[in-house]
């Protein structure tokens, strides 16, 4: 079992970014996949990005492709969610996710562990 801790989210103007952070305890990080979902307010919860087991492939929204890098450091038990060029429609609850193994759906659906969640709020 793994338990996850979002930080870094805030407030920020738009065209600025954030690193959000993701650190887990509990067993280790490497033994999942991570996610990034985001919940924008009044609206279903969103896949934003999937980094798999050993950081060798990653996958994106098309709603943040081009402007985020996910990223994990297994050795410090975090995963990383760097946003740029935020727009005001970013906003939203943005949570981690840990997925033990590979299913069908996978990297946007199937993940067994999430964390409290951030928020994040983009100003126009």
């Amino acid at each position: 079992q793994v338990q996850l801790v979002e930080s870094g989210g805030g407030l920020v103007q738009a065209g600025g970014s954030l690193r959000l952070s993701c650190a887990a305890s509990g067993r280790a990080l490497s033994n999942y996949a991570m996610g990034w979902f985001r919940q924008p307010p009044g609206k279903e919860r969103e896949f934003v990005a999937a980094v798999d087991w050993s950081g060798g492939n990653t996958y994106y929204g098309d709603s943040v492709k081009g402007r985020s890098t996910i990223s994990r450091d297994n050795a410090k038990s975090t995963v990383y969610l760097q946003m740029n060029s935020l727009k005001p429609e970013d906003t939203a609850v943005y949570y981690c996710a840990a997925k033990t193994y590979y299913s069908n759906g996978y990297p946007y659906t199937g993940y067994d562990y999430w964390g409290q969640g951030t928020q994040v709020t983009v100003s126009s």
